[in-house]
């Protein structure tokens, strides 16, 4: 019998804790659900993993699936769950916080572990495969994701249906590690961090900021033409306008926050949001306003706990390309199209045509914000945007924002990865709380609704995906350093600056490479460092006015005039619009 991947992945999972269990009779359990690629589990004990201990616990993990062990399922009553649990602390917590939620209780047992689970699992361990599965590593993690509680022992494990995906999976991340953003940002010389004086934020090198400026370059072209209207809100701003929106009670501890002399406590800019509110609430608006579209890149500062932090994908301070569009009730349905079918046509000029789209509905959390009759409403006409324009989705359950439902797009890169970068979220909540409003045909006045949408997301994430999809590769409109000249000798040094010159002389970046060496180590170490295009220049191409080509990532090589060379580079450079 086949099983779904989440099924297999789940009951390895337990067949882990069990191989734990057995090899540390001591060790209490958290929990360990399915996850993309995998699964993980936390533990609490005395004993501290290590890499050394992975491949023991994998060995027990394959005798207990070849013995046969089946996971059988029975329901029991709270009472009946805490005397089990009795000497199992994190379950007991659990099951203290679970006597108001009124669903049933059921209990999985493989061998002699026993856990709370609702399942699904395989009914027999001889379901599983043996040879699908390897301990990645282990790490921290706090019990509930809390740093005030206790920092458990989480084993992450890589898991597929068989070996051979499992292979295929573990050489993809072997390639990743070489693609890996901090590799290439050393190796391109583009940027660093400074973990002991400014941890999780981004110190730009001179051609990495230029690829950096060069992406808000694109979305602002982008953006003009499609009509938004670019702003700037303050970087510092008070604590109460983060109360007032909400922000404050779900992200407090993750805001940077200081008080003042005057006893006031100002917030570094966490999001856009509110920032936006202020704006469109100055002035009348008339529906004949209505799309508004204002736009910010928005540079936020976010606590995030040392460990999560992985060079551009997981930093403090990044800058958003944020957007909130204000409308009125019968523009909303278009407006989401349009906003969905704008963000698929920038991921196409990357080279990110594969994508996908998720519907995530109200959080179950005490921060959420709102009555249930406008989550109704706004969940509804999301969904009827997707169906009625035949937009292909998935339901996120529960993931939505505090305020409001979104809709999260997800591109594949050259490697399989999925990311969530995009996202348009409906917001019927912050247009109340900051009582924004516009004046009807009616002349009365109405509140708008608002979309929250980012097309890239954070500006630093993306271009960390977009360096590990293209191996650093990149497009030439991208490239800090689109073509470098290399005279093959000093001699032919005044010809090489010709060529440069002609080149910013229409609107191309280059730059010459004058140092003393022999041509072939210059190609060698400008194709290390991801130089699209080498042009070669010696006694033939000055007599003829021309430059001899060597591509990135291509064999051979290609003679142009000067004259051509530029008109091509002009038009290569160009802003995919």
């Amino acid at each position: 019998m086949s099983y779904p991947i989440e099924t297999i992945r789940h009951s390895l999972a337990h067949v882990m804790a069990a191989a734990v269990k057995k090899l540390h009779p001591d060790v209490k359990f958290a929990g360990g659900p399915a996850i993309e690629n995998g699964f993980y589990y936390d533990f609490d004990t005395e004993y501290r993993f290590s890499e050394s201990d992975f491949e023991q616990i994998e060995k027990e993990m394959k005798s207990l699936i070849k013995s046969d062990g089946r996971f059988e399922r029975r329901e029991i009553t709270l009472d009946e769950a805490k005397e089990i649990f009795r000497n199992q602390p994190y379950k007991m917590e659990w099951l203290n916080e679970y006597d108001a939620r009124g669903e049933a209780l059921s209990i999985y047992t493989f061998r002699d572990f026993v856990d709370l689970c609702r399942g699904p699992h395989v009914e027999s361990s001889k379901d599983l495969p043996r040879d699908g599965f390897k301990i990645r590593t282990v790490a921290g993690a706090y019990w509930k994701g809390d740093s005030k509680n206790k920092m458990l022992q989480r084993i992450y494990v890589d898991a597929f249906e068989n070996g051979e995906k499992l292979a295929e999976f573990l050489k993809m991340q072997e390639e990743a590690a070489a693609r890996d953003n901090r590799k290439l940002g050393k190796d391109m010389d583009l940027f660093h961090f400074e973990p002991e004086y400014a941890p999780g934020a981004v110190f730009w090198h001179d051609k990495g900021y230029k690829i950096y400026r060069r992406l808000i370059e694109y979305i602002r072209a982008r953006q003009e033409k499609a009509g938004y209207q670019e702003i700037s809100t303050p970087s510092v701003m008070d604590r109460c306008l983060w109360e007032k929106s909400g922000h404050w009670a779900k992200y407090g501890a993750h805001n940077y926050s200081g008080t003042t002399q005057d006893g006031k406590v100002f917030c570094v800019k966490p999001m856009s949001c509110p920032g936006g509110m202020l704006v469109f609430g100055q002035g009348i608006k008339s529906y004949k306003d209505l799309p508004l579209y204002l736009a910010e890149f928005g540079k936020v500062n976010r606590y995030e706990a040392a460990g999560a932090l992985a060079g551009l994908m997981r930093v403090r301070e990044f800058t958003q390309d944020d957007a909130h569009i204000f409308c009125t009730e019968d523009q909303l349905e278009g407006e989401v199209v349009k906003v969905l079918r704008f963000i698929k046509d920038i991921y196409g000029k990357f080279g990110f045509e594969k994508i996908k789209m998720k519907l995530a509905t109200r959080p179950l959390s005490e921060f959420r914000i709102g009555t249930d009759e406008i989550w109704d409403k706004a969940e509804g006409a999301l969904q009827h945007a997707l169906d009625v324009n035949s937009i292909e989705y998935e339901i996120a359950e529960n993931d939505a924002a505090f305020y409001g439902p979104k809709i999260d797009i997800y591109l594949k890169d050259s490697m399989g990865r999925i990311w969530q970068c995009g996202t348009v979220q409906l917001d019927m909540n912050l247009p109340e709380r900051f009582d924004l409003s516009y004046v009807g045909e009616d002349g009365e006045k109405h509140r708008p609704i608002m979309l929250h949408r980012a097309l890239l997301g954070s500006i630093e994430r993306f271009m960390g995906i977009l360096l590990e999809s293209t191996g650093g590769n990149l497009p030439l409109w991208l490239s800090p350093e689109p073509v470098v000249v290399a005279p093959v000798s000093e001699k032919y040094k005044d010809y090489a600056e010709k060529v440069v010159a002609e080149l910013r002389e229409n609107g191309v970046y280059a730059c010459a490479d004058l140092r003393d060496e022999k041509v072939n180590y210059k190609v060698r170490e400008l194709s290390l460092s991801k130089t699209p295009i080498i042009a070669v220049v010696g006694e033939k191409e000055q007599e003829n006015e021309s430059v001899t080509l060597r591509y990135l990532g291509k064999e051979g090589q290609e003679v142009k005039s000067l004259a051509e060379f530029v008109v091509f580079m002009k038009d290569a450079v160009k802003l995919p619009m």
